[in-house]
């Protein structure tokens, strides 16, 4: 039985994680990590990481960078496999996630869904099919997402530019911009409203069509399940840094 740490276990998502577990077999959650405890959760959970006196087989965080960071030291001096969600996380704490996998394995992914990352190599094969066409992203969040654009938005971009010999450029906003559209370029954009759980599309612009393929989750039970996946994959693997690569 595989024992799960839930950091961020009262949010949106962690909640949702817990309902996957309870059907999932052969996993159980041990305890949760939140800035409060509601006292509705059957299971411990701790407010200050220094707290913890349990020791899970994973973590599975779904919180916010500062949040991360935190459960990764503790994950860091304990040596437990780190299922990491969370979104919005900046270049250096990218690189320190990075670091901290040296020293026992993390599995980090912007998106938990299976079918986002099969989106993600089809518009890169589908670039190198299209190379004269301008490409187009746009991302829609429910409007508590604090973080745009969205880091799956992301992973699509540095998908398409590896596959284009990584020659393309990222533009968020063209609104004081008096030129014409860049080739090389990449626009990427965030809508944000109601309760929208994730849309993306890529587009791709020729002279007298366009092509369009987008993905859109219906229920936040499609990022738990990829992440419950990702911890029974991680649970026994060395040091390093994985992805929804190593699992699709």
């Amino acid at each position: 039985m595989v024992k799960v740490l839930i950091n961020g276990c009262n949010g949106k998502m962690g909640q949702e994680v817990i309902k996957e577990i309870k059907i999932t077999p052969d996993i159980e959650v041990l305890c949760g990590v939140d800035r409060r405890d509601t006292g509705d959760n059957p299971f411990p959970v701790f407010t200050n990481i220094n707290d913890i006196n349990l020791r899970p087989d994973v973590i599975i965080d779904f919180s916010v960078p500062e949040s991360t960071l935190k459960i990764l030291e503790f994950a860091n001096k304990h040596k437990i496999p780190s299922v990491i969600a969370t979104t919005g996380l900046s270049d250096n704490e990218l690189k320190q996630l990075e670091e901290y996998s040296k020293n026992f394995p993390i599995f980090r992914s912007s998106n938990m869904s299976y079918e986002i990352n099969l989106m993600s190599k089809l518009v890169a094969e589908i670039a190198k099919k299209l190379p004269e066409s301008d490409i187009e992203i746009i991302e829609t969040h429910h409007n508590r997402k604090i973080d745009s654009p969205s880091g799956t938005a992301i992973i699509l971009a540095d998908s398409i530019n590896n596959a284009l010999d990584n020659q393309m450029h990222y533009e968020y906003d063209r609104h004081s911009k008096r030129e014409k559209r860049d080739k090389k370029e990449i626009g990427i954009h965030s809508i944000r409203g109601g309760n929208e759980v994730g849309k993306h599309s890529v587009i791709f612009f020729g002279n007298n069509e366009s092509f369009e393929i987008t993905h859109n989750v219906l229920s936040r039970a499609v990022f738990a399940s990829g992440a419950i996946k990702a911890a029974k994959f991680l649970v026994h693997k060395d040091n390093g840094l994985y992805n929804m690569n190593n699992i699709c």
